[in-house]
């Protein structure tokens, strides 16, 4: 079982366990032992600024110093802190370095591995200058739990060795020779897990009716078409455990009866693409894919479909018919993917989260997984943090932590001392939750009940310059280009109240126009055909719920406070504050701006474009936005 004597695979064999620990040791250097670990962070944002070319570097300074028998280095994946990457984490110390140059390699050489000291000014640093240099103390790690990310960030994804000596495909070998598929099953239900890819449905129920549809033939899938503006979690997983992924589809295989399976992930993602196809092709050439594995009797074979980028292919039926060759378009969901799927077989699709939970469960039980979170939504839930809040990144925290916790004592607050507005979470087709409601905690039915959905798990944070109006437009915009363009009241509906917010945010809006936003958000979300449709009206739903003031602002008034909508802004200059510095009429694009030196200046507003130039360069506050 799992037993080679030539790596890390091992099970109760005396021999094996010292091999194993020998091993371990040599890749993971216990405290006090004198070995070090270097690891980069290869997510795709640390690689876009440079980590992919540090390992490289820091492996010829420390030939050059003599330590390659001391130190390894190791291109890793997400380490979860990507507003200050890139990043490497020294282990067994967990010391991590934030923002990291080709040119300050040398330092960290010298003065870490050679002379033992910490390069104080690549540690992490708050707002008051204080220095954190161990992972573990750095507020934006402090509070989260993290499960599923376990191991991102410290396994080379690209090593299947790597991810077995972390424990990996131990849940594998439990199911295959200790369990049957009913009492795989069964755990799952007992945990609790429902799938992370927006809907929540119990895991564990799909499962269970895919099993019991009698055919000869099923399918196991996985939805890794994230495409919502600003998620970027499956993403990071499968750049940084990609067989945690595999794992949970072969035990999902075994669960449902199924001897074959797809991963459906965007094009977009090619480094996710990559290190998945390496970790397809070692878990094949270590028997853990193909036929008879691991001399169970069970078979399982798994494919990669690339998808073209298409919104709506994240929907299950549109997925499924892309994967068959066809038009990634809905389809009616009855019978259900369960009954009738992908080839018209029974299915079970779930997402990269969902599917990275279930070996987890499966080692340490359904209990310890239920004891997660709240009553309704067991486990963690990873979020892709970004906008406006000061330390953007990958998070994963137990479900029932609000949103507060989330942005502020996770995020560290809101950038520059701005005042926090909102929130949109679930992408495209969730909604924007307001100040008020911070103490909202993070499940399921709390979301729901506000408006919004978990979605995928992507979090966008705004502060007082953004528009709510203007979001809802941007938003709305995404999905109605995305629209399959099947059902009339998407196609038609979601063009609709596009034009009706272009029309506000232009300045020829009309209160009335508020009524019929609301009346045909209500109908695109009563009779569309799939999700896509019936979620898209809740960006604009929800700002209209919640930030009403803005848009009676824009149709009353015709004044956009943010300064967000071109045609709405206004600039003066204030005669009192202004010195005649000239910097403002220098970078205004039309000279509109006019005036004597260190004399107060003026803009004529009939020349003026209204780019907010001059608004931006002034020192002293004298251009003021109405």
């Amino acid at each position: 079982m799992l037993c080679r004597r030539d790596g890390p695979f091992c099970h109760d064999d005396p021999e094996c366990k010292r091999r194993r620990k020998a091993w371990l040791n040599s890749r993971f250097p216990p405290p006090g032992s004198g070995q070090r670990r270097l690891l980069v962070c290869g997510g795709l944002t640390c690689g876009a600024a440079g980590s992919f070319s540090l390992p490289e570097a820091f492996r010829k300074a420390i030939e050059k110093a003599g330590l390659e028998e001391q130190v390894t280095v190791t291109l890793v994946g997400c380490l979860g802190l990507c507003e200050e990457g890139p990043l490497a984490l020294v282990m067994p110390e967990r010391v991590l370095y934030c923002r990291l140059k080709l040119e300050d390699v040398a330092a960290i050489v010298e003065e870490h591995f050679k002379g033992g000291k910490p390069v104080e000014r690549l540690l992490f640093r708050d707002d008051t200058g204080k220095t954190y240099p161990f992972l573990p103390e750095i507020p934006f790690y402090r509070k989260q739990q993290r499960v599923v990310l376990e191991r991102c960030g410290y396994i080379n994804p690209e090593d299947i060795a790597e991810y077995i000596a972390a424990g990996g495909y131990r849940a594998l070998t439990s199911v295959l020779f200790s369990l049957s598929p009913e009492e795989v099953i069964e755990e799952i239900k007992k945990s609790g897990l429902r799938g992370r890819g927006g809907a929540g449905f119990p895991t564990g129920k799909k499962w269970e009716a895919a099993r019991r549809v009698p055919s000869s033939k099923r399918y196991v899938i996985c939805n890794a078409d994230e495409g919502d503006p600003g998620a970027f979690m499956d993403r990071a997983l499968l750049e940084g455990d990609p067989h945690a992924v595999i794992e949970g589809m072969i035990i999902c295989g075994y669960a449902i009866g199924s001897d074959e399976g797809y991963v459906y992930v965007r094009a977009e993602y090619p480094l996710a693409v990559k290190r998945l196809r390496i970790a397809i092709e070692q878990a094949y050439a270590a028997g853990l894919l193909g036929e008879n594995i691991l001399g169970s009797g069970f078979s399982f074979h798994l494919h990669i479909n690339e998808g073209a980028g298409a919104f709506v292919c994240g929907e299950s039926t549109a997925l499924m018919a892309s994967i068959e060759g066809n038009r990634g378009i809905p389809r009616i969901k009855v019978p259900r993917s369960t009954e009738k799927g992908l080839f018209g077989k029974p299915t079970v699709l779930n997402n990269v989260e969902t599917f990275a939970n279930v070996p987890l469960i499966i080692l340490r039980g359904s209990q310890w997984f239920a004891n997660i979170g709240t009553k309704g939504s067991k486990g963690t839930k990873i979020f892709a943090l970004s906008g406006k809040v000061k330390h953007t990144g990958l998070v994963e925290v137990p479900m029932g932590t609000t949103l507060k916790e989330l942005i502020f004592d996770i995020g560290g607050g809101i950038k520059g001392g701005k005042r926090f507005k909102a929130l949109q979470i679930g992408g495209p087709s969730g909604g924007c939750i307001p100040e008020d409601m911070l103490d909202l905690p993070i499940d399921y039915e709390s979301l729901t009940g506000a408006g919004a959905m978990m979605g995928s798990g992507s979090i966008v944070v705004m502060d007082e310059d953004n528009c709510m109006v203007n979001t809802a437009r941007f938003f709305l915009n995404f999905t109605e280009r995305e629209s399959c363009g099947k059902c009339t009241p998407c196609r038609e509906g979601t063009k609709q109240m596009l034009n009706i917010l272009e029309r506000i945010t232009r300045g020829e809006g009309s209160p009335s126009d508020l009524s019929l936003l609301e009346f045909l958000g209500q109908v695109v979300k009563a009779t569309s055909f799939c999700g896509l449709g019936t979620s898209a009206p809740n960006p604009v739903l929800t700002t209209l719920r919640f930030f009403r003031s803005e848009y009676l602002q824009h149709v009353t008034e015709r004044r956009c406070s943010a300064g967000e909508c071109m045609a709405l802004r206004r600039f003066v200059i204030l005669a009192e504050k202004c010195i005649g510095c000239g910097a403002c009429a220098y970078v205004c694009p039309v000279k509109a701006i006019k005036g004597e030196k260190k004399k107060p200046h003026h803009i004529d507003e009939k020349v003026c474009v209204k780019c907010g130039r001059c608004f931006e360069i002034c020192r002293f506050q004298a251009v003021k936005r109405l």
